[in-house]
């Protein structure tokens, strides 16, 4: 059987018990290798002295071999703090104004992508079959091929695809996509991404896709599909169960138990829309005199990429608008908004989505949002809180039992949260049992299947 090898930009290590760390990706990848006696490669997250070789650092745990690299403050710096999160992040969630292209950022980009691909050559096997996950390694099957690789090689973008307008912003727009061809499957979330990369490659003129999955481009006959990813359904069902008879969490939960709770999660990031969801629930309670004093936003939001300029300032912004806003309505024994600018556990976290009325989760743009899927596994089946979903989330393809709205419309994001509060309990259960049999039937587990038995097919029919 086939041995998998899965290369990311960074390797989520199992603990002391050789448990995988907490997250769906993570726990269904471990499981995925363990069935291949897999091996997982990526940064250490270590940096490592100039002069220092590149080199591998080898660990077994739990039955998967996982393959590790440091890497010089230079290669940090420019591979993934300028060109991957400078440029390409911001350009492939829309957002233009803040890409930073400098051609030095863009040469350790590649150079890391180089190292990678030297490090990984000497550990293959004929046979192995490689999953190559986001838009830190696009290049890397390219480098893999001119070192002769002939393996099997999917590649998985876990953000969105942007419309070729944008895309062709960057500089080496060509590169990237003629990069993406020599792999042999390359997934996305949803078939609005699949055709925005269409739409790439026809623009261009170096491709477009054909019938059976199949693109044709720079020469080469690879499948696209859309595998939309997913969580562990079945486990944050339990851990929402298993939190709301936890007398200690409870406890936790004493001081807004008593009130309406809409709830927003979401790492420190402008693609969240978090700066325009406060300003949303600010509209929604000065039009609904009636909710002062009894409905409150707890907006969770853990700090995220600190180095970058861009976001500590939207850091300082975010906490001040926060505080804006409960100074304007706030009084002596109520807060309007509780802003957690920390990460909390996730059985902490599955008892917070169960008990909020609302799951607020309204991104300018995001590849697919796993926290609204969450908000959804987590709720009382007799009683579920209602899901306010941004249209440009990729979730919003897959729960229709979600009231979308517009995230850059603050108005209409405030009727959603108290149509949300007023809706009917029967509608509510409808809503609810629609995106649970979905969730239930497309779980993260569906998702790995379903992408290595298409990268199995794309290989034996493309080649």
């Amino acid at each position: 059987m086939a041995r998998l090898i899965v290369v990311s930009n960074r390797v989520p290590l199992p603990d002391e018990h050789g448990s995988p760390p907490p997250g769906g990706m993570a726990i269904a990848l471990n499981a995925a290798l363990k069935k291949k006696d897999g091996l997982w490669m990526g940064w250490s997250g270590e940096v490592k002295g100039e002069e220092e070789p590149p080199a591998l650092i080898t660990r077994e745990a739990g039955g998967i071999t996982y393959a590790l690299t440091d890497l010089a403050q230079k290669d940090l710096d420019e591979y993934y703090n300028g060109f991957a999160n400078r440029v390409l992040w911001p350009i492939f969630h829309c957002r233009v104004d803040l890409a930073e292209y400098a051609r030095q950022e863009m040469s350790g980009y590649y150079r890391v992508n180089r190292l990678f691909a030297d490090l990984l050559m000497p550990l293959l096997q004929e046979d192995d079959v490689i999953w190559v996950h986001d838009y830190h390694l696009i290049p890397l099957a390219e480098e893999l091929r001119r070192r002769g690789c002939r393996n099997r090689i999917g590649f998985f973008l876990h953000i969105p695809w942007p419309p070729a307008d944008i895309l062709f912003t960057v500089p080496i727009y060509d590169t990237l996509l003629r990069g993406l061809s020599s792999y042999d499957l390359v997934g996305f979330h949803t078939g609005y991404d699949l055709s925005n990369f269409a739409e790439c490659l026809r623009r261009e003129g170096c491709g477009d896709l054909v019938e059976g999955g199949f693109c044709r481009a720079y020469g080469r006959l690879f499948r696209c599909g859309v595998f939309p990813i997913s969580i562990d359904t079945a486990e944050f069902e339990s851990l929402a169960d298993q939190a709301a008879r936890d007398e200690a969490l409870q406890e936790n939960y004493r001081r807004i138990a008593g009130y309406d709770v809409v709830i927003g999660v979401d790492r420190l990031d402008y693609s969240k829309g978090i700066d325009q969801r406060i300003v949303a629930f600010r509209r929604f309670l000065q039009a609904n005199d009636h909710r002062i004093g009894k409905t409150l936003l707890l907006q969770i939001t853990p700090k995220s990429r600190s180095e970058v300029p861009e976001y500590l300032a939207m850091q300082k912004d975010v906490a001040e608008l926060a505080g804006r806003v409960n100074g304007d309505l706030g009084t002596i024994d109520w807060v309007p908004v509780h802003y957690i600018n920390q990460s909390l556990g996730r059985p902490e976290l599955a008892g917070l989505y169960r008990m909020a009325r609302v799951g607020l989760v309204t991104p300018l743009r995001d590849g697919m949002n796993l926290v609204a899927k969450e908000y959804v596994a987590a709720q009382n089946p007799h009683d579920p809180g209602v899901l306010v979903l941004s249209r440009f989330a990729g979730a919003a393809r897959e729960l229709e039992g979600a009231v979308l709205v517009n995230p850059y419309d603050p108005e209409s994001m405030a009727h959603a949260i108290e149509r949300a509060l007023v809706m009917p309990q029967d509608a509510r259960i409808e809503r609810w049992r629609a995106m649970m049999a979905r969730l239930r039937e497309h779980d993260v587990y569906r998702w790995c299947d379903d992408f290595l038995s298409c990268l199995h097919q794309a290989q034996n029919t493309a080649r």
